[in-house]
C-alpha cells in the first residue's frame, strides 16, 4: 500500500515537471526568436517604428519569462486559468483544444506529460543507490537532470538545436553532484577524478569529431552535453559504453528511414535524444550493461 501511494506521488510529480518541460521549451524559444529579431533591428537604422519595435518585443521576451511570466496559450496568447494548467487534465477536459480560441493543442504536451511520468516511475522502481542519505540525495538530483533531459530531448527533436541555457546548468547539475558526492557523502577524490574523466571522454571525442568535420558530424550543442552526460554515468568506461549506446540508438532511430527508402545523404536525426536515452540506461542500469559488455570481451 506505501509503495502504491509513493509510484502515485511520483506520478503526480512526474506530469507536473512534463507540464513544466512544455511550458520552459516554449518560452525559451520564444525568447531567443525575439532576441533575434532584435538583433537584426539594432542592426538597421534607428527610427521611431524601430524603437516602438525592439520596446514591443523586448516586453515580449518579459512577458515569456520562466519565473514571473503567466501561463497562455501559445496561439491566442490568452492568459490560461488553474484549471488550465492540470498536467493532461486539462488537455483532456477540452478534447485538445484551447478553450478560449478553440485551436489545437499540440499532442506534444501530453506526451511530454506522460513520458515524463513514466521515467520518473521507472527511475524509482528501478532506482541502483537505494534510498539512503547519498541514494535520495541522488535520486533529488537525477529527478531535476530528468527534467532537463526531456527538455533537451523535446527543444532538440523540434529545433535541431541543444540550447545553452539548458546545457550549462545541466553541466552545474552533474558537477555539483559530483562534488557533494566525494565531499560530502565522503565517496573519496578518486570517485570525482573518475567522474572528470568521464566527462572528458564523453565531450572530448565529440569535440575533436567537431573539429575534425568543421561541425558537420556534430553539433556544438552534442559537445556540451557529453560533457555533463560524462560526469552523470561517472566512469571512464560507462562514458564509451554511453556513446557506443547513442549510436546505436541513433541507428536505430534512423532504421525505419532506410527501409520505406526516404533516406537521403543529408538527412539529419537529432543526436541529443539519443545520448539523453543512453545515459538514462546507464544510470538505471549501468551495472548489468557493464558486466555483459565485459562478459562480452572476455568470451
Amino acid at each position: 500500500m506505501i509503495l502504491l501511494m509513493v509510484l502515485v506521488v511520483v506520478l503526480i510529480l512526474g506530469l507536473c515537471f512534463g507540464s513544466f518541460v512544455n511550458a520552459l521549451v516554449w518560452r525559451l524559444h520564444q525568447q531567443e526568436t525575439f532576441r533575434e529579431e532584435i538583433d537584426v533591428l539594432m542592426i538597421k537604422k534607428n527610427s521611431p517604428a524601430t524603437t516602438v519595435k525592439i520596446t514591443k518585443l523586448k516586453q515580449q521576451i518579459s512577458d515569456r519569462s520562466i519565473s514571473t511570466g503567466r501561463s497562455m496559450c501559445t496561439d491566442c496568447e490568452h492568459t490560461l486559468a488553474w484549471y488550465d494548467l492540470l498536467p493532461l487534465i486539462s488537455w483532456l477536459s477540452v478534447g485538445g483544444k484551447c478553450r478560449y480560441c478553440r485551436k489545437p493543442i499540440s499532442r506534444q504536451y501530453p506526451i511530454v506529460e506522460l513520458l515524463t511520468a513514466a521515467l520518473f516511475i521507472a527511475s524509482y522502481s528501478f532506482w541502483p543507490k537505494g534510498f539512503t542519505t547519498v541514494g535520495t540525495f541522488d535520486f533529488s538530483i537525477w529527478i531535476v537532470a530528468l527534467t532537463v533531459f526531456m527538455a533537451l530531448a523535446v527543444y532538440d527533436f523540434r529545433w535541431m538545436i541543444l540550447p545553452n541555457r539548458l546545457v550549462y546548468p545541466l553541466i552545474g547539475i552533474a558537477a555539483f553532484q559530483r562534488l557533494a558526492e566525494s565531499f560530502v557523502f565522503h565517496a573519496g577524490v578518486q570517485a570525482l577524478v573518475n567522474s572528470l574523466i568521464a566527462s572528458l571522454i564523453g565531450g572530448g571525442i565529440f569535440y575533436i569529431l567537431y573539429q575534425i568535420s568543421n561541425g558537420n558530424w556534430i553539433g556544438g550543442g552534442d559537445v556540451k552535453l557529453g560533457y555533463a552526460l560524462g560526469f552523470f554515468v561517472g566512469t571512464p568506461l560507462q562514458a564509451i559504453l554511453l556513446l557506443m549506446l547513442a549510436s546505436a540508438v541513433g541507428i536505430l532511430a534512423a532504421l525505419p528511414t532506410v527501409l520505406t527508402g526516404r533516406f537521403k545523404r543529408n538527412l539529419q536525426i537529432p543526436f541529443g535524444p539519443c545520448l539523453l536515452i543512453a545515459c538514462v540506461i546507464l544510470v538505471l542500469f549501468g551495472k548489468s550493461v557493464v558486466n555483459w559488455y565485459t562478459n562480452l570481451l572476455v568470451s
